[in-house]
């Protein structure tokens, strides 16, 4: 029987790929894996994946022809998710831009480098009600990101969530905060055909998740067969946990 989840990237399991390994086994998610260091395996397509989740890997380990298959695969029906980093939508060395794969997201690709690296605090910004976040406090309990990938969202695409960096200065009377006039696209939905798509432009994983991966009011402790354990916080596993949940309509 085929895993519900193809899952592409973060390194390796016993290194950053730990943490969305961790949240697919807390939610009883099976998944399929393969590292970001290999070459994108003839007839992996033809197995009944629900979703593909791509997050740190590059586009040249997939054939052109297999990134065909792979579009091909969402407009029938597979659902998409692309998770930032280094190696994921443009990038320094994703490169999705001028593939199949990248035409099926919802959001635009930057034609260069569109790496965010923040080293003074930017918080998520809700911006619609959606079911991947439903039941997060993000009014109440505003998370920050450390970095993320640049995009445009797709015109009838949702943005619900948005990235807003903040400069920050130490006055007279202590620190001020000088919000960024726009903020750019965070989590990003739409479809391709008859597939769900997505795009979370910040990580899963640090550096780029920041704090959000201690987001919560409660720990959770977790293990993804062949991953290391991970312990984040439980509103961090929610908002993955539903949004691999809707991308493959489990």
């Amino acid at each position: 029987m085929s895993k519900q989840i193809l899952y592409l990237g973060d390194t390796a399991l016993k290194e950053a790929a730990s943490y969305l390994a961790g949240i697919m086994d807390h939610f009883s998610i099976t998944f399929e894996y393969l590292p970001s260091d290999a070459r994108f395996p003839a007839g992996l397509l033809e197995e009944d994946h629900r979703a593909i989740i791509i997050s740190d890997y590059p586009a040249k380990n997939f054939s052109k022809d297999a990134i065909r298959q792979l579009a091909n695969k969402v407009e029938q029906g597979t659902g998409l998710l692309m998770i930032g980093g280094w190696e994921s939508f443009t990038g320094l060395g994703g490169d999705y831009g001028a593939t199949a794969a990248g035409d099926a997201l919802p959001v635009e690709l930057m034609p260069e480098d569109d790496r965010v690296n923040c080293a003074q605090p930017c918080l998520v910004e809700k911006m619609r009600d959606h079911p991947i976040v439903a039941q997060l406090p993000f009014q109440d309990f505003v998370p920050g990101i450390g970095g993320y990938n640049r995009v445009c969202t797709r015109p009838g695409a949702l943005e619900i969530l948005s990235s807003r960096r903040f400069a920050v200065r130490h006055g007279a009377d202590g620190f001020l905060f000088e919000p960024a006039q726009s903020a750019d696209p965070l989590l990003v939905v739409g479809s391709f055909g008859k597939g769900r798509t997505a795009a979370f432009t910040s990580d899963a994983a640090p550096h780029w998740v920041g704090g959000l991966v201690d987001w919560g009011d409660s720990r959770v402790n977790a293990c993804g067969e062949g991953a290391n354990p991970v312990e984040v916080g439980n509103w961090y596993a929610r908002l993955f946990g539903q949004m691999i949940r809707w991308v493959a309509q489990l």
